[in-house]
């Protein structure tokens, strides 16, 4: 067997092998395959398309290119949760501390983020002294102690996935479902969980930009966990304005304190709720969906889902003071209202646009080595269908660099439209898929 045999099976349109995909995985991240050769490879997936059985082998080998997370000590069921990415999602920060306050124990890795979307690990380090690079020891020892805790990705977790993907991103191969699933999934099994519940967004400010591609990569991520043994959900998210109110990673997670004490935008608190269902469900806590809505609404408004974030942040060192007063948070220098130039109701608000705006102020990164600032980013005021008035206040932008602040102006002017026609609000949960 050799990679030039592979290569030519797949530009044929032929089915690879368990053993052949398994050998390509393993030379490449050992570095006996080329780049050149593993690019024309992809090259071939990406033109040629694969089966699911090859999508499934291709998911687990790059599983096992690197360590596999052992949560068999903790004796439960363990559920994970993944997005494929958004603006102002900061569903993470409310959902897994809700669902741990009832008993479903949270064992997270989180990225950074790239981009206009924003990284999770990057919002809980806006929280000061906030660990998210312990020891997998620890993490563990957290987990069995609180029932929670979120890390960034410590363990060599996929390397094949890291280095493929790269790859994509250099040959203008990013766009395909077989390798997009195979990448989420290799990474979500070799993290150890049973079961997994994915939110697929979908939209302006999404990966997947419509609903048939995104139905696409839901159904084949979940062939993936059925043949590697893993019950998947995944529910399809609209991402078209940007999800609650808040884009930046302190003032994300201000808004994800507030939503813990139960004061909670409504499309955040359906997603939240879906999700949280669907990880009950899974983790046999009930099988009644309904339910299971009904138990995180009420820990929502009671106060424990708060009590368990509290925990999870002193935890790992954060300063706890900074969640019972939002004003300790570092503000920005400039905090700008931006008011309305007309009367009507908002129709749209592109997350991705706004995602590039709160980029470009420093909440997020265009190179993976660029340096956060916690502090800067949008605060919106309304949303789509919502109805303003002529200089009413439309939103906040929350600025450090005085130079920027006229060209934000314009551009958020832009970002948000408004007409006279009535707008019906969208809807936020679009699809489940399992």
């Amino acid at each position: 067997m050799t990679i030039l045999d592979i290569i030519e099976k797949k530009r044929d349109k032929k089915e690879l092998s368990k053993e052949e995909i398994e050998f390509f995985v393993s030379g490449y991240t050992k570095e006996e395959i080329t780049d050149y050769q593993a690019a024309a490879l992809v090259m071939a997936i990406y033109i040629n398309g694969m089966t699911d059985e090859e999508i499934a082998n291709l998911s687990l080998a790059m599983a096992h290119s690197g360590e596999i997370l052992d949560l068999s000590k903790l004796n439960k069921i363990i559920v994970d949760k993944h997005s494929t990415g958004g603006v102002g999602d900061k569903v993470s920060l409310i959902l897994l501390p809700l669902v741990a306050s009832l008993g479903v124990p949270v064992a997270k890795m989180s990225g950074r983020g790239l981009g206009f979307t924003g990284g999770t690990v990057d919002k809980l380090e806006s929280i000061p002294g906030y660990k998210t690079d312990i020891t997998i020891n620890k993490f563990l020892k957290n987990v069995e102690k609180i029932g929670i805790s979120m890390i960034s990705q410590t363990l060599n977790l996929a390397p094949a996935d890291k280095k493929l993907y790269s790859l994509r991103d250099s040959i203008s191969c990013v766009e395909s479902i077989p390798l997009i699933a195979s990448s989420i999934m290799s990474k979500k099994i070799a993290s150890g969980a049973q079961k997994i519940v994915i939110d697929v967004t979908v939209g302006k400010g999404a990966f997947m930009k419509n609903l048939h591609d995104a139905e696409k990569l839901a159904k084949e991520m979940i062939s993936i966990g059925k043949l590697a043994g893993r019950e998947t959900v995944c529910v399809l998210t609209n991402m078209d304005e940007p999800l609650g109110k808040s884009i930046g990673n302190s003032l994300e997670v201000k808004e994800a304190i507030e939503a813990l004490n139960g004061k909670i935008a409504d499309d955040v608190k359906s997603v939240v709720l879906e999700l949280g269902s669907y990880m009950l469900v899974l983790a046999r806590v009930t099988n009644d969906l309904e339910k299971a809505k009904n138990m995180l609404n009420e820990n929502l408004n009671n106060g424990k889902a708060y009590k368990k974030f509290a925990q999870l942040v002193e935890m790992q060192g954060g300063d706890i003071s900074y969640l019972s007063d939002l004003e300790n948070f570092e503000t920005s220098k400039y905090v700008e209202p931006i008011y309305s130039e007309k009367s009507g109701y908002i129709y749209s608000i592109d997350a991705k646009e706004i995602g590039k705006l709160a980029c470009s102020l420093g909440a997020g990164r265009v190179r993976k080595e660029d340096k956060i600032d916690h502090s800067v980013g949008v605060v919106l005021t309304k949303k789509v269908g919502d109805y303003v008035t002529k200089d009413e206040i439309l939103a906040y932008l929350h600025i450090n660099n005085p130079e920027q602040l006229e060209t934000a102006k314009e551009n958020i002017k832009k970002i948000i439209k408004i007409r006279k026609e009535k707008a019906e609000k969208p809807k936020t949960i679009i699809k489940v898929i399992k």
